[in-house]
């Protein structure tokens, strides 16, 4: 359940962006994304990085949208999306607050957040999510310099590299804990 709340807002945008503008589009995700920090904040836990720098990526994208060029096509607002997530997960790493960090430590005992090798497998889960959010830019900067290229290659390149960081972030806490005997809980699957 949490991992849906998680990506709700993704989900909600891709599909929208097939069905209306793109400026409905982004105002819905970033809607979306609000509602995933209430219901934190509502549930006594942390306003997330993610779902924050989400809401803000979305809405700013829609400002722009609206106020400065309604013509950006939808590769240029899929670019802008997919180089905000990238620049979000990349930057939590830098400053030493991986995004997943948040999700793990409300969904392990205290204990086990305080592992030593918890944090470093928080670096590692997000750095596939950071790899992930580069595959889906680089798809979409093929197309701009490959117009010839079929949409749904940019859209497969997505769809696989999503779910390879959603079955990473399942897998690797797994082979950790079998490994090393070091959880490490990432973004939860239920709660």
């Amino acid at each position: 359940m949490a991992i849906f709340l998680i990506l709700a807002p993704y989900g909600a945008y891709t599909f929208l962006m097939l069905v209306t503008s793109a400026i409905a589009s982004v105002f819905a995700a970033s809607a979306i994304c609000l509602v995933t920090i209430a219901i934190d904040v509502a549930r006594g836990r942390s306003v997330k990085i993610l779902a924050a720098g989400s809401a803000i990526l979305f809405a700013a994208i829609g400002l722009y949208l609206a106020m400065i060029d309604q013509k950006l096509g939808t590769l240029g607002v899929k670019l802008s999306v997919d180089l905000g997530i990238f620049v979000i997960s990349l930057g939590s790493m830098l400053v030493r607050r991986p995004f997943t960090l948040q999700y793990a430590v409300e969904a392990v005992p205290a204990e086990t957040a305080a592992m030593p090798g918890f944090l470093t497998a928080n670096y590692i889960i997000t750095g596939a999510w950071t790899a992930a959010a580069l595959l889906m830019m680089a798809a979409n900067i093929a197309l701009l310099y490959f117009p010839g290229l079929p949409v749904w290659s940019s859209l497969a390149v997505a769809f696989a590299a999503r779910n390879c960081a959603i079955y990473f972030t399942k897998w690797y806490p797994e082979y950790r804990q079998t490994k090393y005997g070091t959880p490490a809980v990432a973004l939860p699957t239920s709660r």
